[in-house]
């Protein structure tokens, strides 16, 4: 698939990682239709040239509409890319008790269950398009998959689970030409890693193997039009990370 060919949507494309990605995927030609729970990312969109549309990707009518929105803007979905997530850490048993169950629950519901909602939908109408190649489904991981942190519980089980449905729904999509494929990412130099203290920044940058250094979104983005354009990467987990392994 080629990127100018390319009719994408990006959950929590208006920041980010997503952000990239849409402003990246726009500038190589492909047409983009960020769904975005901020209703201020609409500018964003409107400034790169995307579609916006504000989505709650836990909501299965919001991601619906937004679903069949995309594809009266855009004509057809051909790509999906799950960026949409939130970041929590929390011990199992902290200074006020145990891990809170409904901070546990959010996390799963909004990184993995969000991603399958989202990403469900999106098959079902690329399953509509013709030709031997119908689509591409991108999720976000990252390495708490594989090297949880202290207080990461939540945050690394939803990553892992992200990692390990990749293979089981290539798959399950195989016989509808729908590729599917993860990017778990390292410590990247997103807006919110930014906003740390310098000496914050140059600690975790150290510990990245080579090199060292905060990894930069539009290699992230890079990575997303990769795969889309290498039609033989499928069902495959990425890590984008720098040889980063998290103590």
């Amino acid at each position: 698939m080629q990127l100018d060919e390319t009719r994408a949507v990006v959950t929590g494309g208006a920041s980010g990682l997503g952000a990239a990605t849409s402003e990246y995927l726009r500038q190589r030609g492909a047409q983009v239709t960020i769904l975005d729970r901020d209703p201020k990312g609409r500018n964003f969109a409107r400034g790169i040239g995307a579609g916006f549309i504000e989505t709650d990707v836990i909501d299965e009518a919001s991601v619906t509409r937004a679903i069949e929105g995309a594809v009266e803007e855009m004509g057809a979905i051909n790509a999906c890319v799950n960026c949409a997530g939130i970041v929590t850490g929390e011990k199992t048993i902290g200074r006020d008790g145990p891990h809170g169950l409904e901070s546990f629950r959010r996390t799963i519901e909004i990184n993995l269950i969000g991603s399958f909602n989202v990403l469900r939908l999106a098959a079902a109408e690329m399953a509509r398009n013709e030709g031997e190649e119908r689509g591409v489904i991108i999720n976000t991981a990252s390495v708490a998959a594989f090297d949880g942190q202290a207080g990461q519980a939540a945050y690394a089980a939803s990553k892992a689970a992200i990692a390990g449905m990749t293979l089981p729904i290539a798959r399950d999509l195989a016989r509808n030409g729908i590729r599917v494929m993860t990017i778990a990412p390292g410590i990247f130099a997103t807006p919110m890693m930014r906003s740390l203290p310098p000496e914050v920044q140059e600690s975790l940058a150290a510990e990245v193997t080579y090199p060292k250094r905060l990894g930069d979104p539009g290699e992230f983005a890079r990575m997303v039009g990769t795969i889309i354009e290498s039609g033989y990467l499928n069902g495959e987990v990425i890590r984008l990370d720098g040889a980063l392994r998290m103590h």
